[in-house]
């Protein structure tokens, strides 16, 4: 099925596959993870699973629209604006956006019962936004000697 071709070459299908397997994947586990009992095993299992994927989801889509100037985790930026600050929130809008919407996820978590079933994939979700934005600044000063990221 065809929806609709851009200026890249390929159909939507195509050119936004990983996201939408990711997204998938995702929406899997919510589903298991909605009758699931999150005491149990398997149900914890579920919970960590979405905070994890929700983690994947972030890189592979976020990285596609913002930047981290000088991040292996992000492609190089091109600025727009004249001002200093304009180029500063261009260079770092990936850093600016995680660090914006993992307040909104830290306050959301503060707010509810941390046992709760909704709790507990919060706060694991407020861990993986810390990990995937501590890999966005550590990116742009530390390397690994044969990662492809360095």
């Amino acid at each position: 099925m065809v929806l609709r071709s851009t200026r890249r070459s390929g159909t939507f299908l195509q050119q936004h596959s990983l996201s939408l397997i990711v997204a998938g994947i995702l929406a899997l586990w919510i589903a298991l993870y909605r009758s699931a009992d999150p005491q149990t095993h398997i149900g914890a299992f579920y919970g960590n699973a979405i905070a994890d994927w929700t983690g994947t989801l972030v890189i592979v889509v976020l990285t596609k629209f913002f930047f981290e100037k000088g991040s292996k985790e992000s492609r190089a930026p091109r600025p727009r604006g004249r001002s200093r600050f304009a180029h500063f929130c261009w260079y770092h809008s990936l850093t600016i956006v995680l660090v914006i919407s993992g307040v909104a996820w830290a306050v959301a978590f503060a707010r509810m019962d941390p046992n709760g079933k909704t709790g507990q994939v919060i706060g694991n979700i407020v861990s993986e936004w810390t990990q995937v934005l501590g890999l966005v600044v550590i990116t742009k000063y530390a390397h690994e000697v044969g990662s492809k990221e360095s």
